[in-house]
């Protein structure tokens, strides 16, 4: 499978500026990605905290 050009931390951040209340388009265009990645991040990301995340990181490796 090939590697995001994003870390996990920079998906969680744009995450979090959509629940603020930001357009997707906007963090689409800031981002360079498109849509359908950005809500495919938003199935695969939801719940998650950046401590969690790296916790789950840490269990699979």
């Amino acid at each position: 499978m090939r590697k995001s050009r994003f870390t996990s931390e920079q998906i969680l951040q744009a995450l979090h500026q959509a629940e603020a209340g930001t357009p997707v388009v906007e963090i689409c265009r800031k981002m360079p990605v498109t849509e359908t990645t950005f809500y495919r991040w938003k199935k695969q990301y939801t719940g998650l905290d950046v401590s969690e995340l790296k916790e789950l990181r840490q269990l699979r490796d």
